[in-house]
Order: structure tokens, then C-alpha cells, then sequence
């Protein structure tokens, strides 16, 4: 692994540099619940602005549940982002729009906020399917297996994003490269 590099700009460069022709169409799917956590820091600005480096999200939503905070929500709009209130359990509702998403020929990247297990399966559909997945999670309680899913894994630590980027070839991935971001 080449030594970590640290900070929003070290991304940008990085996820810059793995473009191809054209702008990637993203969906950016949030786990709120699981991430959404004064303990995480999370920072969907920062989220946000790096994946807009790497393309276009022309979707993105917050998945809460019935009990988020007003201001949350209002939070969550002036990001751009749609929240969407779930009244029963939000990981059955983002993993069902994570499948449309999967369908959806205007989207070929998810990016996906989250560092439970249970999406794993969405993830693998996802490359199933020949999109790209980027995942930003954070410790502790990282899914191993959820890492282990994504095309790009960043990991969050008190509200710092950055990278370590290992070549490790995925079998049937015509971009041939699996990349790691961590922190």
C-alpha cells in the first residue's frame, strides 16, 4: 500500500484521476440513522463536494427515520439532498431504491453512506451490473465485508476523510483496479 494521504484535496486528486470520458452519473444514497451520528462527524458537504469531482449526482437522498429532528431534515435540504422519512425500517427502504438505482440508466455510479453489513448485497448487484460503487463509511463498526464490495472505500475518522490506494485486481472488472481510500 503507498503511504496515506490525508484531506479533501487528496481525494479529489484521486478520484479526479480515475475518470473516464465524460462525467460519471451518480446516486448518492445515505444511510442517516447508521451515519447520520455526532460521534461520526459526518460531513455531507464534504461528501458531497468530493463526489461532484467525479461526476454528476443527479440523485440524492438521506434516509431517516420518524424520529429525526426537524432541523436534521432542514439540514439535509439545504445540502441539496432530498431526506426521505421512513416510518418503518429505513435499511429496507434504501436497499429497495438502491436496486431502482441498479436499473436506472441514467445512473452509473451509487455511492453509498453507510458502514452496515446489510447493503452488501446492494453493492454486489451494483458491480454485478457493471456500475461503479464508492462507499463512505466510518469506524468503529465498519462492515469488513461492506468494504470488501465497494470499488472505492473511504473511511471517515473524526470528521477527516483520506486515502491509501491498493491495486488489487477484482475478477470480471474490466477497469481492472480495485481502489481503497482510507484514513
Amino acid at each position: 500500500m503507498k503511504p496515506m494521504k490525508s484531506g479533501f484535496g487528496a481525494i479529489r486528486n484521486y478520484l479526479g484521476s480515475k475518470q473516464e470520458k465524460g462525467r460519471r452519473k451518480i446516486a448518492l444514497l445515505v444511510d442517516g440513522p447508521n451515519m447520520l451520528r455526532k460521534e461520526f462527524q459526518i460531513d455531507l458537504e464534504g461528501i458531497r463536494d468530493v463526489l461532484k469531482d467525479y461526476g454528476t449526482i443527479k440523485i440524492g437522498r438521506v434516509f431517516l427515520n420518524q424520529y429525526a429532528p426537524e432541523k436534521l431534515v432542514e439540514a439535509i435540504e439545504t445540502q441539496g439532498l432530498e431526506p426521505i422519512i421512513c416510518s418503518s425500517d429505513v435499511d429496507v427502504r434504501l436497499s429497495v431504491e438502491g436496486m431502482e438505482m441498479v436499473f436506472n440508466p441514467g445512473i452509473d455510479t451509487i455511492a453509498l453512506v453507510t458502514r452496515d453489513a446489510d447493503f452488501k448485497p446492494l453493492l454486489n448487484k451494483a458491480n454485478e451490473h457493471g456500475m461503479e460503487t464508492i462507499l463512505f463509511g466510518a469506524e468503529p463498526g465498519m462492515s469488513i465485508g461492506l468494504k470488501n464490495s465497494a470499488d472505492y472505500v473511504i473511511i471517515m475518522k473524526e470528521g477527516v476523510m483520506g486515502h491509501e490506494y491498493n491495486v488489487e485486481a477484482r475478477e470480471g472488472d474490466k477497469r481492472g483496479e480495485k481502489g481503497e481510500l482510507d484514513v
